[in-house]
């Protein structure tokens, strides 16, 4: 671990950037159709119980990393590989997201443009900003984040202007009773992007004032599902179910249909910034948990060491891990969804914390009679 401290403030911006990030982009829960918005409700609310259980392992291990506390719970050798497999699922992650901001700047605004040229000078902002290291980060988050606001209050006032808001199309809701909502919040909504804070445990023991752990991840959870509910209602009110559906970036779809008086119009451009930054977050925040977790597990001295051979590796796998945007879209929100997310982010976590109740139990009764 490296020697520096970030403030509540600070962590509370990168979470909120880090769940808005991809999840703005793509029909988030569009699966629940019109009641899409009130299946990201739930799947905020109930990720509150898992955010609970990731704040918990952090009080048992206040000054460990997961890659470390994970060891000490399950021992070296288990702990090791289920370390490992979390290093690789933060890369992974990475990757995926990394994928999500070149389709949409090549779909948007650089058609001609290979994806590999996109994705890569992304990648060496990310890298040189990795190296300086996570004050620099959080330093940074604090200065795009009120710019980011500004463009998205002054985005949704222009959606309003415009006389684009159809509130029909939110009508019937719970047309198909609750079952279908509970669905999506169970295989999609409570993983994406709530509980993927998981990595923000490789991020806690910077935290300067421990004690504001949980307050600010509740809080910043509780934020960024406010406004990806806000957005999934202007996407399903402007663009309708079925285009919001078929659309492979609906906000950018919904913002491209701003026009005020003739003059205000093909606003995209801006948004794309917006979401450039929330994507650029939450690829740092992935990738620095990858690096100091590596670093930690292998014993290397200098993390910033590991920033171009993991950082290349990253890239490689954004262009590698799907040959279309299709197929991209249907393995992110199928196959990573029961292969990576579910077990990693709701099964794994509750059983180190049994595990580690029962040991830190035994080790306090041994404390009482020594």
């Amino acid at each position: 671990m490296e020697k520096a401290k970030i403030s509540a403030s600070q962590l509370f911006i990168l979470m909120v950037m880090f769940e808005l990030g991809s999840a703005l982009l793509v029909p988030l829960a569009i699966d629940a159709k019109q009641d899409a918005w009130l299946a990201i409700l739930l799947g905020m609310a109930v990720s509150f119980v898992l955010l609970l259980v990731y704040h918990r392992l952090y009080l048992y291990y206040p000054d460990l990393l997961l890659t470390e506390y994970i060891q000490k719970i399950l021992g070296k050798a288990i702990g090791s590989v289920l370390a490992f497999v979390y290093i690789l699922y933060f890369m992974y992650d990475a990757s995926r997201v990394l994928r999500d901001f070149g389709e949409m700047l090549l779909a948007f605004a650089y058609p001609d443009t290979p994806l590999f040229i996109a994705n890569a000078l992304l990648m060496l902002v990310i890298i040189y900003t990795i190296r300086k290291g996570i004050e620099v980060i959080a330093r940074s988050g604090e200065l795009l984040f009120i710019f980011m606001y500004v463009l998205a209050v002054a985005g949704f006032i222009l959606i309003i202007s415009s006389g684009l808001i159809d509130s029909k199309n939110l009508q019937p809701v719970l047309e198909g009773g609750l079952f279908p909502i509970l669905k999506v919040v169970f295989i999609q909504t409570l993983y994406f992007p709530f509980t993927e804070v998981i990595v923000f445990t490789m991020i806690f023991p910077y935290l300067n004032n421990s004690k504001k752990a949980k307050v600010t991840m509740l809080c910043a959870t509780g934020l960024s599902g406010i406004n990806l509910i806000i957005t999934m209602l202007i996407n399903v009110c402007v663009l309708g179910v079925n285009l919001t559906a078929r659309s492979q970036f609906p906000l950018l779809s919904t913002v491209q249909t701003i026009q005020v008086a003739n003059f205000l119009e093909r606003l995209d451009v801006f948004f794309m910034l917006a979401l450039i930054i929330t994507i650029f977050f939450k690829i740092c925040v992935l990738f620095y948990a990858a690096v100091v977790g590596t670093a930690n597990l292998f014993k290397v001295k200098s993390p910033s060491r590991l920033s171009y051979p993991l950082g290349l590796i990253i890239l490689f796998l954004s262009i590698t891990i799907a040959s279309n945007v299709q197929e991209h879209i249907y393995e992110g929100l199928k196959v990573t969804m029961f292969v990576l997310h579910i077990p990693l982010l709701a099964i794994i976590p509750p059983l180190l914390l049994l595990v580690a109740f029962f040991k830190n139990k035994k080790k306090h009764k041994e404390n009482t009679f020594n």
